[in-house]
C-alpha cells in the first residue's frame, strides 16, 4: 500500500510553480517566432522575391533604314533616311540619301524628263520635314549590318549617276539600297513616290521592321 505524506505533497505543489513561470518565460518567444512565420506571411515574403528571370531590353541605341517618299510640287520625291534611335523608336542621327537633279531650279527636273540630267544624292528640300511625309517603311538592324548598308550607300553615292524620270529615277536609287538589303523590290521603277514606298513594304511582310522587333521583344517566349 503506498502511502501519501499530505504535509509533503502540499509543499512540492507549492514548489514547482516558480519553475512553472520560468518556462513559460522561456517558451513564449518561441511561440512568437513560429506565429510570426504562418504560411500568409510566408506566402507574402515569398512573393516578394525576384523573378529568376529578368525582362529583356531593346539595346540602347540601335540603328535604322527608313525609305520614305514626301509629297512635293511635282508627283513627290523617294529617299532613304538612316541612322540611329533610342529605345522608343525616336531618331537620335539620320543622313539621307536619294537622287535628285543638281540644284533648286526646276529647269533640270523638266530636262530630265527627256534626257539624263547631272544628279545630287544627298537631302533635297523638304526630305527633313515630317510633314511631308507621304509613306516611309522603316528596319531596324545591328550595328555590323548598319556599317555594311553605309558603305553600300556611300558607294552608290560616289558613282553620282545621272537623273532621268524615265531611265534611272529617285525610286530606282531606293530600289538599289533595298536590293543590296535582300528585299524584294517592286517591278516597276515609274509608280508614284508613295505607291512605290506601300508596295515596297507589302512585299516584304507588309509591317515595319521595327515594329515586328518589338513584338518579338514582348513575347514571353524570349
Amino acid at each position: 500500500m503506498l502511502y501519501f505524506d499530505k504535509n509533503l505533497t502540499g509543499r512540492r505543489f507549492f514548489s514547482i510553480w516558480p519553475a512553472l513561470g520560468l518556462v513559460i518565460a522561456l517558451v513564449s518567444p518561441a511561440l512568437s517566432a513560429q506565429t510570426s512565420n504562418s504560411p500568409n506571411r510566408i506566402e507574402a515574403a515569398a512573393s516578394q522575391k525576384p523573378k529568376g528571370k529578368k525582362a529583356v531590353r531593346a539595346p540602347a541605341t540601335q540603328y535604322f533604314i527608313e525609305f520614305r517618299s514626301r509629297y512635293a510640287l511635282s508627283y513627290g520625291h523617294t529617299f532613304a533616311m538612316f541612322g540611329q534611335l533610342n529605345p522608343r523608336g525616336q531618331i537620335l542621327t539620320s543622313e539621307v540619301a536619294g537622287l535628285h537633279p543638281a540644284g533648286n531650279s526646276p529647269v533640270p527636273w523638266m530636262i530630265g524628263h527627256f534626257i539624263p540630267v547631272v544628279s545630287e544624292t544627298g537631302p533635297s528640300d523638304g526630305d527633313l520635314e515630317e510633314k511631308y511625309v507621304s509613306a516611309r517603311y522603316r528596319i531596324v538592324m545591328s550595328e555590323a549590318e548598319y556599317a555594311r548598308l553605309t558603305a553600300f550607300i556611300k558607294k552608290l553615292q560616289a558613282n553620282s549617276p545621272l537623273w532621268s524620270a524615265v531611265a534611272y529615277n529617285c525610286n530606282a536609287f531606293v530600289a538599289d539600297i533595298a536590293k543590296f538589303m535582300g528585299l524584294q523590290t517592286p517591278s516597276s521603277t515609274l509608280l508614284y513616290p508613295p505607291d512605290f514606298i506601300n508596295k515596297l513594304r507589302d512585299l516584304n511582310g507588309g509591317r515595319d521592321r521595327a515594329a515586328m522587333a518589338e513584338t518579338n521583344e514582348a513575347s514571353p517566349q524570349d
